[in-house]
Order: structure tokens, then sequence, then C-alpha cells
């Protein structure tokens, strides 16, 4: 009797066919936990998105909606009314109490240099180190506001660190300003070889600066003294 056999079609259709069986089995063994799974999946994205619109979203407009009155008190330099408000409008610690995250980064900014200008240099430390922008200049401007903090408090070093922290963070002439604050704070740590390379590099760096105008009696002034 001759030996039947099969063509490339019959072995690929049996194949085939044993591919769907194996398909089949899985699922009807596992079917209930896959769709279990992605139901679940389903749950967990619904209730973000729904978190997101209806708690988060409203929260947020909420928070900017109070810091309007806030913001007006501090840019009017009425700092205490800014951070502690009045009878009708919350102030920046209420509403940072109130809606922690949600609120704008730019209340811990408001929070911090109102702080810093009410003598609180400590809180305003902790609110400057909470704001955390994407813009450079505002970051700088808040490092270089912890450092004024450290300045006050009499720790130079740390201020220093902060003020060249500020002056690399913002690429134009606001880092001869800081580079200026990082240089002062440095003679009064007592470090007059890193004062003068914050001057120098003023000079080098930001020669159209207004702190480079003078910079040379900054210079020759530790110079004079070796």
């Amino acid at each position: 009797m001759a030996k039947v056999t099969k063509t490339e079609e019959e072995v690929r259709q049996q194949n085939m066919a044993e591919a769907v069986s194996k398909t089949e089995e899985f699922f009807k063994k596992y079917g209930n936990l896959l769709y279990g799974c992605v139901i679940a999946v389903l749950v967990i994205a619904l209730a973000v998105l729904a978190y997101n619109r209806f708690i988060l979203q409203p929260k947020k407009q909420q928070a900017m909606d109070q810091l309007v009155r806030a913001e007006r008190w501090f840019n009017a330099g009425e700092y205490e009314l800014a951070l502690n408000g009045d009878s009708n409008d919350p102030g920046l610690e209420e509403i940072i109490s109130q809606y922690g995250s949600k609120a704008p980064e730019a209340v811990y900014m408001y929070a911090g240099v109102a702080k810093l200008q009410t003598g609180a240099y400590e809180e305003a430390i902790d609110f400057l180190k909470k704001y955390n922008g994407k813009d450079p200049i505002m970051l700088a401007r808040a490092q270089a506001c912890i450092g004024d903090c450290y300045v006050e408090l009499k720790d130079y070093a740390t201020a220093v660190d902060y003020f060249t922290k500020a002056a690399k963070t913002t690429d134009n002439a606001f880092a001869a300003a800081y580079l200026m604050k990082a240089g002062i704070a440095a003679e009064a740590a007592g470090n007059k070889e890193q004062a003068l390379s914050f001057y120098k590099e003023i000079k080098d760096q930001w020669g159209n600066a207004p702190e480079a105008m003078e910079i040379d009696k900054y210079i020759n002034r530790i110079e004079t003294a070796k």
C-alpha cells in the first residue's frame, strides 16, 4: 500500500488547529482570572481618571483661586497678611495646610520669601526648600533666598553653597548678583581666597553686569591685604 504524505497546507492547517485548541484550553483554565485582571485594571484606570477630574483638578483650581488675594498682598509688600490672611481670605500658610501638594508650586516661593522678610528664617528655609519650579530663574531665586536666610543665621559657609548653586542654576546676568552674595558671605566666613575667586569670576564672565562696575574694588581689597 502506498504511503500517504501530508501536503504543506495540511501540515499548516493541523498546526493551526492545535494552536487554536491549546488557546481554547488555556482560556478555559485561566479565562476567569484573565478577565478579572482586565476588569481590575480598567477599574483602577477609571478610578484614577475620576480622581483627577473630580477631586484633584477642582482642588488645584480652588487653591489657585484662593492664592490670588494672598499674591496681591505679597506683591504689595504686606507679608504678614500674605502669610496669615484676614477674616475673608486665607493666607499662604492656610492654603499650604489645606491643599498641600495640590497647591501651585509658587505658593512655597511666596511663603518662603514672606517668612524671610518677616525674620522667620528657619521657616523660610523650610518653605523655600519645598519649591521645585521648572523655571531656572525662579528656582535660582529660591536658592539665593535660602542663602540669604543662612546669612541672617550667620551660617556663612552654607549660605555660600546656596549662592553658588543659584549662580549655576541661572545662566544670565542674575548669576553675577548671586556670585557677589557668595563672595561677601565667603569673606564673612573668613575664606578670602574663595571670595576672591567669586569676584574674579564676575569680572571675567559677567563684565556687563552691574556688579562688575565696582568689582575691582573688592578684588584689590583682598589682594592688597595678602
